[in-house]
């Protein structure tokens, strides 16, 4: 049974002859533990089915079910617990709160979520010494790396142990220097088994996947599963001289 299903999935803007079909009838399983990425060129609707899967916009039609229960047709305020409680999110511009330290970002969300102080400290320090920033833990973004604020922005979306994970260009806003830190990270979660969907521009982001979606046009174009950990994909951009090789193409 996959964790996270999609069946039909349309968003459109706007009616009559400028209708814009940003996503087209897609269907999508990912089962758990399972790391997906989409690609595909910009404006081809890979952030908007991001957005739809993960409860920040609903569908014009098609339905989204997670863990078994259908999530787009839940009212706003149990669609916002649900965020709060199960889904994790990262996006490109990081999105943390500039007046707060990188600590009191990672435990916000903890906090609104109802718990503790204590726990809720205790769990942010944590996950800041996970992602390589406990030193950091009291500075403000303003004093941060831009790869140390997504590393942050990483620690915040899991802090309240979400089932899965959504990413949108989590390093469309990094140097190479910290694309590959946060690439290792994101290595490091799809190893402890975070289900993940992550949509990205980065060949090195998409090699850490167990399967890459290319979209067009709001639909799903082909799709190719990256066998053996990092792939061959992995190898031909330099993520390791030992990356083993092993994919499995198939239109969609």
């Amino acid at each position: 049974m996959s964790f996270l299903r999609a069946r039909g999935l349309l968003k459109e803007y706007g009616a009559g002859p400028g209708r814009l079909r940003a996503v087209d009838r897609v269907d999508l399983d990912v089962g758990s533990g399972e790391s997906v990425a989409v690609m595909g060129p910009s404006g081809c609707g890979k952030s908007t089915l991001l957005h739809l899967l993960g409860g920040l916009d609903r569908p014009t039609d098609g339905e989204i079910r997670l863990d078994g229960g259908r999530i787009d047709d839940l009212g706003e305020k149990a669609l916002a617990r649900l965020r709060r409680t199960r889904i994790g999110f990262v996006f490109q511009s990081f999105h943390l709160m500039e007046e707060l330290t990188a600590a009191e970002n990672v435990e916000f969300p903890a906090l609104l979520a109802g718990a503790g102080t204590r726990a809720a400290r205790r769990r942010a320090l944590d996950l800041l010494d996970r992602v390589g920033l406990s030193e950091r833990s009291r500075f403000l973004p303003s004093a941060l790396s831009g790869g140390q604020r997504q590393r942050v922005a990483v620690a915040r979306a899991l802090v309240n142990e979400p089932a899965i994970v959504f990413a949108d260009e989590p390093t469309g806003n990094l140097d190479s220097a910290a694309t590959l830190d946060v690439l290792r990270l994101f290595e490091d979660l799809h190893d402890t088994g975070q289900t993940l969907i992550i949509v990205t521009h980065d060949a090195r982001i998409a090699a850490t996947a167990d399967r890459l979606i290319t979209m067009r046009d709001g639909a799903f174009t082909d799709e190719t599963r990256l066998t053996g950990g990092t792939s061959s994909l992995g190898h031909l951009i330099g993520l390791g001289a030992d990356a083993p090789t092993g994919l499995e193409a198939g239109p969609r």
